[in-house]
Formats: C-alpha cells, structure tokens, sequence
C-alpha cells in the first residue's frame, strides 16, 4: 500500500487513451465526450483507436510510435494485452493506468497475477480492471464511463461499485453539491481502498471522504489508512454485501453470535468512521458530518412552531439514543417571551403558530449560548400565518452570527418540508443542513453525535497490558504450548482453568474424572456448600454438549454423581464411538433461580481476527450482542458493555443483586488481553457467565487452538488487526550528564509535549531535519507526529525522568511490504553530545530488528556531520543521492535475529 503515483492518476500533465477499443462505438462516444467537456489542459492522447476522435488529440497507431507517452493512460483493450501494453508504456514513462469497463469485468486469476506483476516490476499504478474510470474536477480530469459528471468541490468519493459511483454523482449534480476526487477502483488489483485513503487525507482540497466497499482483503493495512484520514476529516463508509455468505458450522457459542458485519462494524468504530447502511443515510451524512466538527455531545435542543412535528424530532432523537437538551434556568428565562405559555420549561421549546422570525432569531441565540446544550434543530411547519421565506432567512442569519461569536461553532440543522429551491440555497450558503422530515434532521445529528465519539475512540491507544495486572502468562504459555505439541485444537477442561485463573478470570472449580470412582471421591471433595452437583462430557469433539445431551444438573448426592458418571460414559460409548472422550467435568451447581447469565469470548473473524464477544444468554443473531477489537482497556470495555445493551443483567431484580458493570469490563480487558498474549487461541467461549448475589463466576469454558505463522511480523500477534500500545518497549536510560530519561512509544496525548520541545530546537537544527525551515506547527502536522500506527510505524520519545519534558523522538516508516523501513531523530539542541541520539538510534533499530524489518533507509544533508557519523558508526552505508547531491542517502542492512525480542533494560551512556 502506498500513495506512490496516485498524483499523476488524479493530476496527471498528460492524458492518453491507448486502445484498441473492445466496447463499441457508444463507450468510445462517452469517454471522449467526457474529456472534451471537462477542459483537460495537457496533451491528450489517442492510440490505436478507430474512427472518429475530437479535435485536440494527437493520434498513433501503436504505443511504440509514441515520441512520449502520457503519464495517465486509460486501456480500452481487453484482457488479452495488458501486461504487454503495461511494459510498452513504462518504457515510454507512463506512470499510471485505467483499466476500465462497462459493468463488471471479470479477468481470470493468472491474468490478474502477470499484470500486477509487470506494473509492480515497471513502477506503474493500476487502477481496475473493471473501473468505471476517475474524475478529478479541480484538475479538469473526467476520464470515466459515467451517466453524470462531477463538479469542483471538497467531498472525495471512492467505490469498488460503477453503480454506486453513478448513483452519488446523479445526487451530486441534483443537489449542487461537488467533489475533489471520484475514483471507480473495479477489481482492486493493485490501487485499493487504503491507497486512495491514504492519498485524500493529505489532499487539502477533500473535506471529507465517502467510502462503499464490500469487502477488505488486508484488514491491517486498510485500518492503517483508514485512521489517518480520519484524524482530521470525516470518512464515511456505506458496505453492501452485509448478510452475504456466512459459515453455517460454529465450534463455539462465541463464534456463532458474531457475524461477519458486526466485525465491520467495530472496525469502523475502531478506526474512526461513521457507517451508514444506504444512499440516503449517506447523503445526509455527508450533509451534516462535513459541516462541523466534531465535539459535540448528545444533548439537543429542539424548537418548531408546532407541538406534533417537534414531538415527533424529540421521540426519533430519544429512541436513537440522544439527550433532549435541559437548558439552564437562565436560558429558559430568557426563552420565556418567545414561546407559547409553559412552553419555556420543557424541550421541544413550541413557539406560537404564527411566531414572526424575530422569535425564531432570539430563540436559536439563546440556545446556542446554553452551556448545557449541544446543537439546535429547528422544526418549521408552514402555515399560512407566517412567511417561510423571511423565517428562513432569520435563522440562516442567526446561525451565522452565533457561530461568528462562539469559538465552539454548534450545529443548527432545519426542517423544512417547502421545496422551494431559493430556500434550500440560502440555508446551504449559510452552513446550515437542511431536511425534509424531523426523521432525517435528528438521524444527520447522531451521525455528529457518532462522528465525535468515534474520533474519541481513534485516539485510544490501549496498552498491551493493563495497569496494575500482572496475569501469570507463563503458566498460562506451558499449557496452550503442551497441549499443541500434543497435537490437540482444544485445551483439555483442566488447561482451560489454568489458562483463565491465570488472567484473574473466575471460574467454577471442576475435577475431570474417567469412571464412577473417580466422580464419586470429586463430588466429595467440591461438597463445601452445596447439596447438588452437575457433569458434563469432555470430548474435544463435542462442540456443543447440549447436541449430544452431554450436561446432566441436579445430581443429589456423590453417589448419584458416580451413578451418572457411568452412565454417561456407556452411552457415549454406544451412540458416538467415533469421538474421542476425554472423561467427565464433575462440578458443585450454583443456585441459579435467581441469576443472570451472559456469554462472552473470543473469536476469530475469518477478516479482523480475534473480536471479544459480549451478549446476554437471551441472543439470538445479534440481539443484545456487541463486539470489538483487542486491544480494549477499561473505557473501550465499558463502551462495549453499552452497546451489548445488558442494563437488565446489571440493575440486579427483587432476588437479586445489581452488578457492578465495572466487573463485567474488568473481565472484558482480561479476555482481550488473552487474545493478545496467545494468537494460538482461535476461539475461546465463556458460557455462561453466571451472575449471582453480586459475583460473576465462568459456568462453562472451552478454547480452541492451532499453530501460529509469523512469516511476516515477528512481534506480538500476528492476527491483530489493531496493535497495541507496546508497552514492553519502554526503557529507563541515563545520559552522560546523569540525567534520567525515560524512553517509551509515543502516544497521541504526547501532541502536547511538543511545543516545549521545538522552543528548544535551533531553526538550523529545523532545517537539518525537515530539508527546510519550519515556522507553524499546526494540530494536522503535530497529530502526523503523534497519532502513529504500531502496525505501520515506530516512533520512541524521550523524556526527563524528573521534569517529564520531551527531550528527543525517533521515528521508523515501514513500507507496504514491512521489508524496509525509513528512519528520522531529532533531540533538543542543548543535549547534543550526551549521547542522547545514539541511544535513540540503537532503539529504533532494535526494534527493526524484532519486528523482521531488513533494511533501514534514511536521508540527510551532507552538511548534517553529527548523524552521518552517528550513521556510519552504527553501520549505515552512506552514498550521495542521484537526484540532489546535497542529500546523503545511508542504509543499514539489519541482521536478522531468529531470538529477536525487546532489547534489554539499558542503564548508562557512554
């Protein structure tokens, strides 16, 4: 994945159309057409095209003819040249492709596989097969096959689907709205998702990003890009596909209750998009989300000139989980005058049928200077005592004042069922969402509401062992390690309470017994405080004990276990001789008259990997069922535990108990943190959870495991599609002055550190280390600098272990491939000489070390003596750059190391 040149695709100097032509004389028609009218100002090509072409192309019959050849080349051919057009036109220095067509465009695999082959080996980007081609409207580029063009304006579109991309432009054009990007991705062979998300985030022209997919075929990188955008601009998703192909078979209760889309779902959130599930849920969210940004709570103020319409606003807003705002008694003073009588205590806010737009104007005003209020939606019902026009043009003006006079600029959104066009215009020049029904108007709110709390959710990073845990993972490790080598894919029942008893998960006590005897001399033993017992067959086999009535309750005495016992082991005998039966789990029963159940686990989504799972027994599908990716920590366990919408399981009954939900999160961070110590486990399933006069205790546990493949990234788990905070990297240094530093992964609170640090960095310092003088830091450029993908990028700061200033980073850039990586330091000025920059090089390149990175690149002005000597110590070749001579270019070829792990606690320098 890289933005490598997507600027020519969306800007290209030349644009070349290279056939032959295998769609008709009516495509040809279009895509001309569409060049034509969008004034593309470069040369334009046409070669080896029949028939007619317009005026301005220059013509040649073959690519080899071509004096040179345009940097955008658009293929009409079929699938039968590509590779062999694709080295012709690198040959001549086209650096990017469309492959387009008419619908769907299906190339059979080995195609596929030389054409990616030829364009990665010539250095040429891809876009297709089966695009429906790119508009670039600030750059005068239409070169696509859709029913509408695009006009200039700042929303970036990208799809897999031509009939998403004709949908959202026949929107656009309806609706005056334009866009900075629109790309047709097709078959996704080599430009994808996380390229184009990538290359619109740092596009200062998008204002937001529209994103439809179907699929994501490297869950790691397209969550890498995708957070990026999503730090400093909207990027909201639409998936279609949602209830396609689903496994039929689950070896766990876990596994069955989490559906592939609720994988998406939580990789959305996790990521920092807002999801919406149609055109229209996307329309008004690109309406709404692009306009503000994000901070706002839940708490909105509702004002109409009419009860029904605004009740039904507040009843849509209340039932999508927002807050009907409570406006201080100050503000509900000021309200008073304007609304109809005993109005002013109660949200909505209903002023008179015939309210004049002075009233509206100081309502709104008033609302927006509310402390306690987030937004305001205005609910205008026509009527034939009012002019809608000049109470349009009130609020407009109100909503443009009061934004000028707060720094914090809230939303005013408004319904409006007129469809008067000069209206809508006038509400859409001030700023101002604009909606048909109260229904819309509230939903385009939430999407604020979600936007915000995702952006909150994007900047967690979790650490990847929570504070004040030390869970005994080495007892754990022996015994998922015992059980592979003994060629099992489950824990046997007594490995499973060793596992969870060893993450302070609690767990009913249990004994595995093989006969009668043994079962009656357990019963005996688990006796203490209770008159009851339970069994159940324990078979690596037997996914589901119920399927083979495996669990037999209510046993009265140890004599009536052994009985049982016997009897359970003959009849499994008979009706299942092919499973293999470990023996029988004697337990003592819980009174459960009174309890509540819930299940929880850990899964392994065919995409995402590991999700930890939550829902109440009562689930079926998605029912009271939530999951999210690992890592969580207490706030993103908690957040879990809404969305699993068990406040009937917390709030305890007549009989029972309330839970302290902050148990259930504990026991949430305890299962992720299982996932991210042993990528052996494929599925882990706590069921049930019992909760029972205040405690929470593990019924029933299984867990599934297999062999693990880090062919590719040596540290942590390799199926994590979000890394964690590595903790483990953090060190404890001193420095030639004995100064004490403490060096750890930066984190994205750390922005805050560094205005402080850059007071203290010379402009020539500046300079040596950005080629060029920096004089404005700006929230974008330092959240580049703190808000790091672990999967994609290392960074270490330093710190003065007593005043905790930022004394020094350093930073590692994998590419796509996590083969090389490119490195840069910068220290405070003063501490030069303290050994500081070397100690931060040796760390980044340990850790490119573990990480099975094998090569470091990095560049440096030649003028810069102090790094290349650091440099050249450390073993870094040093060669001057071909394309600028002042630049050296330094490589390090990291020895690899089978052993590799963090380094070793590091004590003194020099």
């Amino acid at each position: 994945m890289t933005v490598r040149n997507l600027d020519v695709l969306m800007r290209p100097a030349s644009l070349g159309v290279i056939g032959p032509n295998r769609f008709g004389d009516k495509a040809k028609s279009i895509l001309f057409d569409r060049i034509a009218a969008s004034g593309f100002p470069g040369d334009k090509i046409a070669c080896a095209v029949d028939g007619e072409i317009p005026d301005g192309f220059l013509r040649s019959d073959t690519i080899d003819g071509l004096a040179a050849a345009p940097e955008l080349a658009v293929l009409l051919a079929g699938s039968e040249t590509p590779a062999r057009d694709l080295e012709a036109l690198a040959d001549k220095g086209t650096k990017a492709v469309i492959l387009m067509a008419t619908g769907f465009d299906a190339w059979d695999h080995d195609t596929r596989s030389k054409m990616v082959k030829t364009a990665s080996a010539c250095g040429i980007r891809v876009v297709g097969p089966g695009s429906l081609g790119v508009i670039s409207p600030h750059a005068k580029l239409d070169v696509s096959l859709s029913a509408h063009s695009a006009a200039p304006g700042d929303l970036a579109l990208v799809s897999r689907s031509g009939a998403v991309v004709n949908a959202m432009l026949a929107w656009g054009a309806a609706h005056h709205v334009g866009f900075s990007g629109v790309v047709s991705l097709g078959q996704k062979t080599d430009i994808s998702v996380g390229d184009m998300l990538d290359w619109f985030a740092n596009d200062y022209r998008t204002r937001a990003i529209l994103l439809h997919l179907e699929s994501i075929s490297n869950p790691g990188l397209f969550m890498s890009a995708a957070r990026a955008p999503a730090r400093s601009k909207p990027v909201i998703v639409l998936r279609s596909g949602a209830y396609g192909h689903r496994r039929e078979e689950f070896l766990t209760e876990s596994a069955r209750l989490a559906t592939p889309d609720a994988a998406y779902d939580a990789a959305f959130q996790r990521a920092g998009l807002l999801r919406v599930r149609d055109l229209d849920e996307m329309f008004d969210a690109a309406e709404t989300v692009s306009r503000f940004k994000p901070g706002f709570g839940r708490r909105l103020a509702i004002v109409g000139n009419g009860h029904s319409l605004a009740n039904v606003a507040s009843d849509r807003l209340q039932a999508r989980g927002g807050q009907m705002a409570k406006p201080s008694a100050e503000s509900r003073e000021k309200l008073t005058q304007f609304l109809r009588p005993a109005a002013a205590n109660a949200n909505p806010f209903v002023l008179d049928n015939d309210a004049p737009p002075e009233h509206f104007s100081h309502t709104i005003a008033a609302l927006m200077a509310d402390k306690q209020t987030d937004g305001v939606l205005v609910v205008i019902a026509p009527n034939a005592f009012i002019s809608t026009a000049e109470t349009v043009t009130a609020i407009a003006e109100t909503a443009k004042k009061t934004r000028r006079a707060s720094m914090k600029k809230k939303p005013v959104t408004v319904v409006l069922a007129d469809e008067d066009p000069a209206l809508r215009q006038l509400l859409e020049e001030a700023g101002v969402p604009c909606y048909r029904t109260p229904s819309e108007a509230v939903r385009g709110f939430m999407h604020l509401v979600r936007y915000a709390e995702g952006q909150k959710l994007l900047m967690r990073t979790p650490p990847s062992l929570p504070a004040g845990f030390t869970p005994a993972a080495v007892r754990a490790r022996t015994v998922i390690e015992r059980c592979l080598i003994a060629g099992r894919n489950w824990l046997d029942p007594t490995s499973v309470r060793i596992l969870l008893s060893a993450y302070g998960i609690p767990v009913m006590e249990s004994i595995v017994v093989t006969d009668g005897a043994e079962a009656e001399i357990a019963a005996h033993r688990l006796a203490t405080g209770t008159r009851r017992f339970a069994i159940k067959i324990a078979s690596p086999d037997i996914p589901f004990h119920s399927d083979v009535d495996g669990v037999w309750l209510d046993l009265p005495s140890p004599a009536a276990v052994a009985d049982a016992t016997e009897k359970m082991l003959e009849r499994m005998a008979t009706e299942h001789p092919d499973k293999r039966i470990d023996g029988v789990v004697v337990q003592p029963m819980l009174d459960a008259r009174h309890a509540h159940e819930l299940v929880g686990g850990i899964t392994d989504d065919p995409v995402f990997g590991p999700l930890i799972v939550l829902g109440g027994v009562v689930s079926e599908g998605v029912i009271d069922l939530a999951v999210d990716l690992p890592p969580l920590d207490l706030n993103l366990a908690r957040l879990l535990l809404q969305r699993a919408d068990i406040s009937h399981v917390l709030a305890g009954s007549r009989h029972s108990a309330a839970i302290d939900p902050e148990a259930i999160a504990h026991l949430l961070v305890r299962l992720s943190q299982i996932a991210i110590d042993f990528p052996e486990i494929r599925d882990l399933d706590l069921d049930p959870i019992v909760i029972e006069s205040g405690r929470i205790v593990v019924l029933d546990a299984r867990v599934a495991i297999g062999p693990v493949d880090r062919s590719r990234h040596k540290l942590g788990h390799p199926r994590l599609t979000i890394r964690p905070y590595p903790q483990e990297w953090e060190r404890n240094i001193t420095l030639k002055d004995g100064r004490p530093v403490f060096l750890r992964p930066i984190r994205p609170e750390d922005e805050v550190l560094y205005d402080d640090f850059f007071a203290e960095v010379s402009d020539e310092d500046m300079r040596l280390r950005f080629f060029a003088p920096i004089k404005e830091f700006t929230h974008a450029f330092l959240a580049r600098l703190t808000q790091i993908d672990y999967a994609r990028a290392m960074a270490f700061i330093a710190l003065d272990g007593n005043t905790g200033q930022l004394l020094g980073v350093v930073r590692l850039h994998a590419d796509a491939d996590h083969d090389t990586g490119e490195y840069a330091v910068l220290i405070r000025s003063p501490l030069k000489g303290l050994g500081l920059g070397w100690v931060l090089m040796k760390q980044i390149i340990e850790y490119a070390r573990a990480d099975g990175i094998k090569v470091i690149n990095g560049e440096v002005l030649h003028e810069n003596g102090g790094m290349l000597a650091i440099c050249e110590a450390l073993g870094f070749s040093v060669r001057t750059s071909e394309d600028d001579r002042s630049i050296a270019k330094v490589t390090l070829e990291v020895t690899p190391d089978e052993d590799a792990s963090p380094v070793p606690q590091l004590e003194k320098v020099g």
